[in-house]
């Protein structure tokens, strides 16, 4: 018997050994793993990817226009009246803080209501919120194939005239040029955390 649980215990050390191994071989290839403050399953690479939209000049742009530096992406709407300027002036003031130390980062405000916001009116908005952010828009199916990759939702409320709402997720998502979605933010992340978090990824990558 005392044989019996000596091979056990021999066989529980060599399990917590071989899984904490494993545990720290995989934590080892994430060279953002210190940087993350959100885990989604599947990793974020199941976040994000190629669109193709329209920006504040009317003219057609991909993700490689768009995403050339450190970017952090919200999915929102001009006519929003309380949601998306808190999110997007949040948004706006990290990106100050990250220029104050020396970080070149923009950010991209994509509508989720291509019936209201034209390119003249999301590319207006952007420029007023920050002049590093760039509006975007498109036709029904080219947000929604946007807002698919990365996994947002919206709808529209009914109504007859066009002082609708529409629902909409809120977190902003960081992307950079050659890893794509490396993490996201909710509504409660302050600007300075906001940056702290962008700045970590940017001496990481």
């Amino acid at each position: 018997m005392t044989r019996l649980v000596a091979i056990l215990a021999a066989i529980a050390a060599i399990a917590v050994v071989t899984g904490t191994f494993l545990f720290t071989r995989m934590n080892s290839d994430d060279a953002f793993a210190q940087c993350r403050g959100s885990a989604v399953a599947g990793g974020t690479g199941q976040i994000g990817g190629p669109f193709e939209l329209v920006n504040g000049k009317g003219q057609t742009v991909t993700d490689k226009d768009v995403i050339t530096e450190p970017t952090l992406v919200y999915f929102g709407y001009t006519f929003c009246p309380d949601v998306c300027p808190f999110d997007v002036a949040r948004n706006s003031d990290a990106l100050d803080v990250l220029a104050d130390r020396g970080i070149s980062a923009s950010g991209a405000f994509i509508s989720i209501d291509p019936q209201r916001d034209t390119p003249e009116v999301v590319g207006e908005y952007a420029e007023a919120m920050h002049e590093k952010m760039i509006g975007l828009t498109g036709s029904p199916e080219q947000v929604k194939a946007a807002s698919q990759a990365y996994k947002t939702y919206y709808k529209a409320h009914p109504s007859e005239d066009e002082l609708y709402l529409v629902d909409h997720s809120t977190f902003t998502y960081l992307v950079l040029p050659e890893q794509g979605v490396v993490d996201f933010f909710r509504r409660e992340v302050t600007p300075d955390q906001m940056a702290d978090r962008v700045q970590c990824f940017v001496e990481h990558s």
